[in-house]
């Protein structure tokens, strides 16, 4: 797919953007192979997805401004849409994605990473919204989740003062859950990939429902949300067997170090 590489290893699909040239920028290519990897994973054997950039430089360093540098206003409306759309269909899309950030994820490589459910950076990762510094917006998302995931009065400064951040200060202000060395990066994603692979995957993907409808609405609402997908769950294989599976580790004390409720 051009510049979008995929492979599957196990229940874990690994979606690559190579353009290292180009420290793997988005141009409107990079944004159409993109959401055909996406497109083409298969739900019913993949259960979890890792998005990276080849190289050891960048994740992916932003927009290509030399794509966006002759752009008319209604055009640039077009672009910003297009990149929103993808990111829109990543972040809902059925199972989760992890965003393994080796290098640069400035601008649309930022908010590509937000748009995944889970976010892990190398040592030398630097995030950052240069867009003000170019005379424009962030234009893929950028002012809506960043405020959501590091609080207004961090996103404002990030965002209006246009300064990078390393990949400790990141993990402070939460933009990452994690941070390791870069050799170590993606077998790490890999890693938290196949153990959330190994869970119900009905459950899993219920979950990801749940907190992406419920985090905009009120408290009352999103609990009606959570039971709707919690009652889903049930009469499944899925919920049949690992109960079941509980319930036999119960009753044999040398496999079970927490139970978590007991039968009355």
């Amino acid at each position: 797919m051009g510049f979008v590489d995929y492979a599957v290893e196990g229940a874990v699909g690994v979606i690559t953007i190579n353009r290292p040239q180009a420290l793997n920028a988005l141009n409107s290519q990079v944004l159409d192979d993109l959401e055909k990897a996406f497109d083409g994973v298969d739900l019913d054997t993949v259960r979890c997805l890792v998005l990276t950039g080849a190289g050891d430089k960048s994740f992916v360093a932003g927009a290509d401004i030399g794509e966006m540098s002759t752009l008319t206003k209604a055009e640039g409306e077009a672009f910003g849409k297009k990149g929103n759309d993808l990111f829109l269909k990543i972040e809902s899309f059925p199972i989760p994605v992890i965003a393994a950030i080796n290098g640069f994820a400035l601008g649309g490589g930022n908010e590509i990473s937000m748009a995944c459910d889970i976010r892990l950076a190398s040592e030398n990762a630097v995030f950052g919204q240069p867009e003000v510094g170019l005379g424009i917006t962030p234009g893929f998302g950028g002012t809506q989740r960043l405020a959501r995931l590091v609080g207004m009065g961090m996103a404002k400064q990030i965002i209006y003062s246009a300064k990078n951040i390393k990949a400790d200060e990141a993990l402070r202000i939460g933009l990452v859950n994690a941070v390791y060395p870069q050799d170590q990066l993606l077998e790490e994603a890999k890693k938290l990939a196949a153990k959330i692979a190994g869970n119900a995957p009905i459950a899993v993907r219920n979950c990801k429902k749940a907190i992406n409808e419920g985090y905009q609405v009120s408290i009352s609402e999103g609990a009606a949300i959570e039971e709707k997908y919690f009652g889903d769950c049930f009469e499944t294989e899925d919920q049949k067997e690992g109960m079941a599976n509980f319930l036999r580790k119960k009753d044999d004390p040398k496999k079970v170090k927490h139970v978590a409720f007991l039968n009355k």
